[in-house]
């Protein structure tokens, strides 16, 4: 329930003007980064790589959850975290810094609601993994309510487009608060799960048991509902399986193999995600490749990037980070340089 201060706080922010994207110079991208003295920062960059703003972040950051209308985002911590700093990107300053209640973390990305009145964040429970999606008001910054998040060690959560529905990657994982080692990788069971904006679970959907220890990770969404989502295989490494997975409501989920001769191109791990011109990317720091497939998940080629982790959408293809300090353009027929930073690009890049 609000308190006094927290309406007093929400009626204050109501009242302060509002600055959009376009006060913030019009990034693309926002992408956390490590700098060669070991700080971090929040980065603002165009669709050619040009960055726009840095703004320091007390930690090693992991994704970011960017608003609707105005140029506010909230930069998550790196898994398991216990920061998630708003930030005004038009000015630099902090708006708000929210922590997790007591025994519980965030876990690296959230999202706002259609009007960007709420935000959702991927949480666990630390001793167990349990997931929990955290509610927040945008107004004030407190926390409104909480749910379960259908599963275990829950990550990526988006909402469909058009709507409040939320599909959230639950990994299935089981980690030690203190040095993540998991601890129940023979037993895990990742699924997709949908929940209503008033945490109602909508659908559920797993993978086989043959492929339950395949942890969905992360997500990319279509116009039409359809979730592309990337996985992390801890089975026995020397088995190939599907990194990438397509599902709607209402269908069965299918997998998506990469070609023959690319099987083992990805080393069981795919770091982020994206879709764009028909196309979807799927990166591999652990490979040092960045795999493309069709809209229908059929593979299509693997193309070769060092440590190539963060991947967004841009007209006719994709803009792909590493931890070289590259920018790339990324397109049916290859990499195209686009800028280099002095920093080492953290794992997602993500698309305003």
């Amino acid at each position: 329930m609000a308190t006094r201060r927290h309406i007093l706080a929400g009626l204050i922010a109501s009242a302060m003007p509002r600055l959009s994207w376009a006060d913030a110079g019009s990034p693309a991208f926002l992408a956390a980064a490590r700098a060669p003295d070991g700080s971090f920062a929040l980065h603002g960059l165009t669709e050619t790589g040009a960055r726009l703003f840095a703004i320091p972040l007390p930690a090693r950051g992991h994704a970011a959850a960017a608003h609707p209308t105005r140029a506010e985002a909230v930069a998550f911590a790196r898994r398991p975290g216990t920061y998630a700093l708003v930030i005004a990107c038009a000015s630099g300053g902090l708006r708000a810094r929210l922590t997790p209640p007591e025994g519980r973390q965030f876990n690296g990305h959230g999202a706002y609601s259609v009007d960007g009145t709420l935000l959702y964040t991927s949480e666990v429970v630390a001793e167990t993994s349990e997931g929990v999606i955290g509610v927040w008001d945008t107004a004030g910054w407190h926390r409104v309510d909480e749910f379960p998040s259908g599963g275990i060690g829950p990550h990526e959560l988006r909402r469909l487009p058009g709507s409040d529905v939320l599909v959230v990657a639950n990994g299935g994982i089981r980690t030690d608060p203190q040095d993540r080692t998991k601890l129940n990788v023979e037993t895990m069971r990742p699924n997709l799960s949908y929940l209503g904006p008033d945490g109602a679970l909508l659908e559920q959907a797993e993978l086989p048991e043959d492929l339950r220890q395949n942890s969905i990770r992360h997500l990319a969404l279509g116009e039409d509902g359809t979730v592309a989502f990337a996985m992390q295989w801890e089975g026995d490494p020397a088995e190939p399986v599907p990194l990438l997975g397509l599902h709607r409501r209402g269908e069965a989920l299918r997998l998506c193999p990469a070609r023959e001769q690319d099987l083992f191109a990805m080393q069981g791990y795919a770091g982020s995600i994206a879709r764009s011109a028909g196309l979807i990317a799927l990166t591999s720091p652990r490979g040092g490749v960045v795999q493309l497939h069709a809209e229908d998940g059929t593979a299509l080629a693997t193309h070769a990037r060092p440590d190539a982790c963060g991947v967004a959408p841009v007209e006719g293809g994709f803009v792909v980070t590493d931890g070289g300090g590259a920018i790339t353009r990324l397109t049916r027929d290859g990499f195209r340089p686009l800028d280099r930073a002095d920093a080492a690009w953290d794992n997602h890049l993500v698309r305003i």
